[in-house]
């Protein structure tokens, strides 16, 4: 099984309506359309540029207004992958449950269903500046083209989520980020590989670029999207099938093939999940 995937490095800025941000993202479904990408993955936090859409007096949004989108952004985006046929994980938007702020990726099918999967593990930035709350459980999610995850950010940064993950059947793990700086986004960079080589599974990465001036938080932007693989012959030797160039704005594209993956967990240089050792450590399955 071979499919398409498709990272848009979303380039945020000031706007001034929903439908410039409309537009906007149905430009980066239509580009990746034409490389022929079955799945596409938006950056962690893309709806906080509607917060630079502002009041009636010109001030900016707060994270409590984002929220009010999320008919229109659900609505949108499945329109979307209904339109083009293409799986759409529409970043991360905020949404409010129960009086709490929860950061949710969102996979939007071909055939009009969507699924959600709360980000679990929150920064103290996320937590300090607007009191987002964490997810409770780990899904995978079925597609017609094998089992992915969706794990935000910070998520890649533990490795047993991932475990987890990759024990429950998923093959990709689609990971949305937002970082400011160089710091945070090797931090996530680094673990992706790691959980790559781990749990010999695909990690498609993406974040945002550019900033938002007036919304708090959202000032400063360090991204690139990369498609990264395995440590292992018939792999890139630095296991990497695609990345973007630091901070611009474009998309990066790649072929994710199961068989390589499935073919290096049977007789690999080495097969990591098959030689975990289980009588000292937690067996996720």
């Amino acid at each position: 099984m071979t499919f398409r995937v498709s990272a848009v490095q979303y380039h945020l800025h000031t706007i001034s309506s929903f439908g410039e941000f409309a537009a906007e993202c149905e430009h980066y479904i239509k580009t990746a359309g034409e490389y022929g990408a079955e799945f596409i993955l938006f950056p962690e936090f893309l709806t906080t540029q509607l917060m630079s859409i502002g009041d009636e007096q010109g001030k900016a949004l707060t994270i409590e207004d984002l929220p009010q989108f999320t008919d229109r952004y659900r609505e949108l985006f499945a329109g979307y992958a209904q339109k083009y046929a293409v799986h759409i994980i529409g970043g991360t938007h905020v949404l409010r449950r129960n009086g709490k702020l929860y950061n949710v990726a969102h996979l939007f099918y071909p055939d009009g269903r969507i699924a959600e999967q709360a980000k679990l593990h929150i920064t103290p930035a996320e937590v300090e500046g607007w009191n987002m709350g964490a997810g409770e459980g780990l899904e995978v999610f079925q597609t017609d083209k094998g089992t992915i995850a969706m794990l935000t950010c910070y998520d890649i940064e533990f490795p047993e989520i991932v475990r987890m993950a990759r024990a429950k059947g998923a093959d990709v793990i689609f990971c949305p980020s937002c970082t400011d700086d160089r710091h945070g986004f090797h931090r996530v960079r680094y673990t992706s590989h790691a959980r790559a080589v781990e749990n010999q599974v695909y990690v498609v990465l993406t974040g945002t670029v550019g900033s938002l001036p007036t919304v708090d938080l959202m000032r400063a932007n360090f991204g690139q999207a990369a498609v990264i693989t395995p440590n292992d012959i018939p792999f890139p030797p630095q296991g990497l099938l695609a990345e973007g160039e630091i901070n611009s704005d474009m998309i990066i594209t790649a072929d994710l093939d199961l068989e390589l993956l499935y073919r290096v967990r049977e007789r690999g240089s080495v097969t990591t999940w098959r030689d975990r050792r289980t009588d000292l450590y937690t067996d996720w399955t």
